[in-house]
Parts: C-alpha cells; structure tokens; sequence
C-alpha cells in the first residue's frame, strides 16, 4: 500500500535494480560486457560528457551488476584483472574520422566488435544518447550483451517538450534523467515573471543549468499579462519590462511559447471583444464575440514582431513559438490568412487531432480538446501544416506521445501501444510531407516514464524498428517469453478498445477527468469537487453538473462506451492471463499495469453511469404519476448502487498506485478521501432525498 506522493519514489528511480537474467549467455555474434571491462572518456572531459559515463557506469552496476572502471586514462587497467574490453565515449570534434558521417544534432554512431564498444556523438548530447541507447539494448536482452554492430541512429523530432510528471513546474535531478533517457530534449515551464510560476518560485537559471547536464533545452510557457496593443505609445516600454526582463533575465532559455488564452492583448480585430477575457464590458452589455485570445487576430503578427525584437537583444537564438491552440475552431480562411502574414522566423505549433469531427455509430462526436481516440492528423492541423510548409515556417506540433492526454485526467499514460503506434506514423508522415519538426508532448498532466513513451523514442530514431517488433520484446522483457503472446493480445484489445472512448467537453471536463469519484447530485445543489488550497487548477477544471452537448445523443454515447468498456474488459482478462506466466521478479510492475487497466475501466464506468444518472433524471423531472416516480426512483437506486460498488472498488487500486487518482495541476481529485466522499454524497440520496421524493 502506497501513501499520496509515494509515486514519486518511483520516478526517482532512473535505472532499476537487477534487470540482468543471470542464465543467459551471449550469442557469438554478441559482445558481453564484465567486471573486467573498462569506460574511457578522453582526458579533458567534464561536465555533460562525464556525467554521462558515469551515468552509463551506474546502469552496469545497478542494473545488470557488472561493476567497471571510469577512467580519462586508456593506458590504466582494473587492479583486480586483466582489462577485457572498452567503451570509448567521444564525439564527431575529438574522433573526426569516425564521426564524418555524423549530420544530425545529437545523433550517434555506435560500433561494437568483440572486445570493444564505441560510442561516437555528432555533438556530446548525441554521445549521451548512444549511451541511452546502449541501456535499452541490454534491458531488452536482459544481460550486458551487445549485438556486433555498427549503426548510425538520428533523431527524427526536435525538440521534444514536456512538462513535469513530478509536480507542476517542478524538475528534480532524477525526473531531468529519466526524461533525457526517454529521448526527449527540452522540458516546459510555465512563467508568470522573473523567477516565478503561477505555483510557486522556481530558480529557472538553476534549472536551465541542471537541464543542460543531463542534455536537456528549457522553453519557457508563457502566462504574462500582455495589457497593451503593440500600436500603444506605452507599449515598447511595457513590454520591454514585461518580456525584455524575462529574457534578460534568463538568457540561456531555449525558447518562449505562446498560446492565445495565456498571451491574448486587447486587439483591435472586429471580430473580437478587443479586451482580455476577464475584463467586464465597459457598457456592461454582453459581447457574443470571443476574446483576443480565441481569434486569429490580424494583430498578431505586429504583437510579435515587437516582442521578437525586444527578446532577442537579450538571447538571438530564442526559439519563439506561436500556437493556434484556441481557435482551431474559427474559419478556415481566417486562420490561414494569420499564418500566412506571420513573420517566416519564428516557430508555428498547430494541435494535431484537436477539433476533428468524427462519426462513431450515427452520431458525430468532435475531439473538443486532446485525445488518443484519433490519431489525426484533422484538418486544422492539416490546413495549418500545409501553409507553414509553403511559406517555411518552422512547424511544431502538440501530440501527447508522452503518453498521455486529457481523456482521463487522473492516470500516468494510456497503455495503447498499438493506438499510439498509429499516432506516431501519422506525425512521421506529417515530417515528411510538411516539415513537421518539433514536438510538445504533454501538457500539465506532464511525463511518466512507461513502456509507452519506449515506443515513441523507438518511433522517433532512425533506423524505424517496427511497433510489432519492439513491442514483443518489451512484453517478453517484462512479462516472459511464455506471457508476452497473451499481453500482446490484451495490447491489443485496449488498444482497438480506445477508438470507441467519446471525446466530448462536457465529459472530458467531467466524469472522465476524475473518474470514480465523479459525484452525483439529485435534489442538492452540485458542489465541486473538494481539492488542495496549492493546486494549480484544483477542481475548477472539473465540471460536477454533468448537462450533455447534445441530449439526443447520449444514450447512443454510452452504449458506445459499453461497448469500450466490453473490449477493455477483454484486455484485463488477457494481462491477468499473462500474469499468471510471469516470474516473481517481475510481478511488481506487471501488477501495476494490471491495475491501472481496472482503474481505468472504472472511470469509463463512472462516465456511462453518469450518462444514464442524467437520462433518468430527465424522466423524472417529467413524471407527476407516483408509481411511476417510484419505479424511475428504483432504477435510480440500481444506478447508485453500482456507483457506490464501483467506487469502493477503486479504492483498494488508488493506495496500490498513488499516481492513480492524481495529476500535476488538480493534485489528488480520486484518492480514498475523495472516491469517500462522493459515496457519502450518494448515501445522502439513498438515505434522505430518494426517500423525500417517494412521500411527495
């Protein structure tokens, strides 16, 4: 059992303990590392590179118990014997001739012959990845055994951005490790000031110091207030002490992000309100027209014309990011007239599936917000691609491959492997048609490293190894050879099983966003959720007066979700299956996917018994017959009874797992207190209101 945060033991864990299976041996085409093997780094190396060969020493050690000397001496051998072989760590400058086929940024050559491994960077960060990639090759063999080889690896994507799985804004040594081992190259941090965060104080030069150790940019995600239009006399000055500061400030950040509802400024546009959203009307008449945040303003380009000259006295390489997050809605011809007079040096970000509408079973359901149900791309991101690419912008993409996105807000990653895996070639597709080249890949739900965010840096390297070849060395790496048919199978079914998940608002900012603790009222008023005074979001994200989009269509909804819930039932039974064939050793992890699979059936539960709760509530705000009301009250009771079963039942899984029932920006919103009180709250139906309505 788990107490809130223990989670967070496990993220600091960056290389897990006795990975190596001691009854293997090395095939002859395979080089086998021992005690008796020795790393060497050139004599003048420090800082990143050395961290990174005793980084490389410390997974020998603690996860395949091979103990072996560092040294920056090739000439010095291990006291206790005869060195065996070397691991030469260097880069394209220090070892021209080995790394002159070396193009990419932080890509590598890796040769291994019989007693001999070396490790060539294009720069020292892609040394660091050759290493990484050294780490997964053994964890897939499950020994410190190395194919004979030599391979040049390349990065597809960069950046690869993401935000904290740790705590909102919040990136402790560990996390920056896991996150560099995962292939990814630049953490996001929202700002709100110099030094600040809309949580907390954070040291973002210490950050951005720290980052760089384990190879990783910071971009900074903005949440300044932007007052003033660029045309104000006031506004060089404004801005100069707005953004010219920050910049100023912390000049070693890799980039500055920009979405229109955290950097809307009272725009001129017509078809906008032309103030920030917060601000009341000065007639007090009500405006139909959105905020400058949600429109493509003509207006942007001049507002970030300005700011780019004002940031970039202080960092000229400052990678300026554009989103169009907020109105991927608005008409096509609007949009693209914005991209189409944005300035050619900065950098465009288009969401990938959002705003899709998509036709399940009659009925069309719309990707309101991010969602693995669609691979995408949709047509706004297509649209937007397509005109960055003629007018050669730099083009960057939000796609969740961290493993996560807001169709269940409480949860570490989808285990969709399958799903992701049709997500990932539509982003290489994307690369090779429109240039696509950076990635955001998560949002505030942040980073957790899984089997998941493997296959996306498997995905995203060349040389492509294929999602059915990978996965099955996974699934036998962490099951067995005898389990891993079964867990491909339940893959599967989970995987097939999320194309019938039902994107829509009203549940993404509801019953799926918490899941079993999503509440139920009758004759009370809704209240929200109860959450942590230091949130950052708290329950304010989450809607507990449950009214469909569209009332027609809800029974059709949840049938649909019945039908997930079915085929993701399957998928449970298979993994227990393939539980019951896994050693001991490997039970810990395995069990812990088991969970989270029912954690999240029980969500999809919640969220077809919320529909049905609804629909039957309609019924009896219609009914004035009494045996009739008495007959509806009875279905109700069913409802709730289930309800109360399905949330006592994820008790027992939430102390399992404390990241169940989490998330960075609401803290717990589904841990034991929470899934409590929501069943008190249907108690009080059961006991008093349901009661009242059969007297009167």
């Amino acid at each position: 059992m788990e107490q809130n945060y223990d989670f967070r033991k496990r993220l600091n864990t960056v290389h897990k303990h006795n990975r190596v299976n001691a009854s293997l041996c090395a095939n002859e085409n395979e080089t086998a590392v021992d005690n008796c093997w020795q790393i060497v780094t050139a004599s003048d190396a420090a800082g990143y590179l050395l961290n990174v060969a005793k980084d490389l020493q410390d997974y020998l050690f603690t996860s395949m118990n091979v103990s072996v000397l560092l040294t920056k001496n090739p000439h010095n051998s291990n006291p206790c014997c005869k060195p065996a072989g070397v691991i030469h760590l260097t880069t394209k400058a220090s070892s021209p001739a080995l790394g002159k086929d070396l193009t990419v940024a932080r890509g590598y050559r890796i040769i291994v012959q019989p007693n001999e491994i070396t490790v060539i960077g294009f720069d020292e960060r892609g040394t660091g990845q050759g290493c990484y990639y050294i780490e997964d090759m053994m964890n897939l063999r499950e020994a410190p055994f190395l194919p004979i080889m030599d391979e040049i690896r390349n990065p597809v994507f960069s950046p690869r951005m993401i935000h904290s799985g740790w705590i909102m804004d919040q990136f402790p040594d560990p996390h920056l490790d896991a996150i560099a081992h995962a292939g990814l190259d630049a953490v996001l941090l929202f700002v709100s000031g110099i030094n600040a965060t809309p949580t907390a104080y954070v040291d973002i030069n210490d950050l951005i110091e720290r980052a760089a150790k384990y190879g990783l940019d910071v971009y900074l995600y903005s949440y300044l207030v932007s007052e003033l239009h660029p045309d104000d006399p006031k506004a060089p000055e404004f801005y100069e002490n707005l953004y010219g500061n920050l910049i100023k400030a912390h000049p070693k950040a890799k980039g500055i992000i920009f979405v229109g509802e955290s950097c809307e400024f009272p725009s001129k546009d017509p078809h906008t309100t032309g103030r920030l959203r917060m601000e009341p009307s000065p007639d007090g008449l009500p405006d139909t027209r959105p905020s400058p945040g949600w429109w493509p303003c003509t207006d942007y380009p001049d507002w970030l014309n300005m700011l780019k000259k004002i940031m970039w006295k202080y960092n000229p390489d400052l990678d300026i990011v554009f989103w169009t997050y907020n109105w991927g809605w608005a008409p096509e011809e609007d949009r693209l007239a914005l991209i189409r007079s944005l300035p050619t040096d900065v950098s465009l970000q288009a969401t990938f599936e959002m705003f899709e509408d998509i036709e399940k079973d009659g009925i069309m359901t719309r990707c309101a917000d991010y969602t693995a149900s669609f691979e995408g791309p949709g047509v706004y991101f297509k649209t937007e691609a397509e005109t960055a690419h003629e007018r050669g912008l730099r083009l960057y993409t939000m796609c969740n491959t961290g493993g996560l996105t807001w169709d269940i807000g409480v949860i570490p990653y989808q285990p969709i492997p399958f799903q992701w895996d049709r997500r990932h070639k539509a982003l290489l597709k994307a690369h090779e048609e429109w240039g696509l080249k950076g990635l955001m890949e998560s949002h505030h739900f942040g980073f957790w490293p899984s089997f998941v965010s493997e296959l996306a840096k498997w995905a995203y390297w060349t040389p492509a190894v294929s999602v059915d070849e990978i996965s099955e060395r996974i699934a036998a790496r962490d099951f067995s050879a005898d389990a891993a048919p079964l867990v491909i199978k339940a893959w599967h079914a989970w995987s097939d099983a999320w194309r019938d998940y039902v994107v829509t608002n009203e549940d993404q900012y509801g019953a799926f966003r918490v899941g079993p603790s999503y509440p139920f009222f009758l004759l009370s008023d809704p209240e929200p959720l109860p959450s942590a005074s230091y949130a950052h979001f708290g329950s304010c994200i989450c809607m507990t007066d449950y009214v469909p989009h569209e009332p027609k269509d809800v029974e059709v909804e949840y049938k649909i979700l019945e039908r997930m819930a079915s085929r993701w039932q399957e998928g449970i039974t298979l993994l227990t299956q393939a539980i019951e064939l896994t050693p001991d050793n490997k039970k810990c992890e395995t069990l812990r996917m088991l969970n989270l699979g029912r954690f999240i059936l029980n969500c999809v539960n919640t969220t077809i018994n919320t529909k049905k709760w609804w629909i039957i509530k309609q019924e009896l705000k219609n009914e004035t017959e009494q045996n009739r009301i008495n007959s509806i009250l009875d279905r109700m009771m069913v409802l709730i009874n289930n309800e109360i079963a399905n949330a006592k039942a994820t008790i027992p899984l939430v102390e399992e797992d404390s990241r169940l029932g989490w998330e960075p920006s609401m803290e717990y919103m589904t841990d034991r207190s929470h899934l409590e009180w929501k069943i008190a709250l249907l108690k009080k139906i059961v006991d008093i209101e349901i009661p009242q309505l059969r007297k009167t």
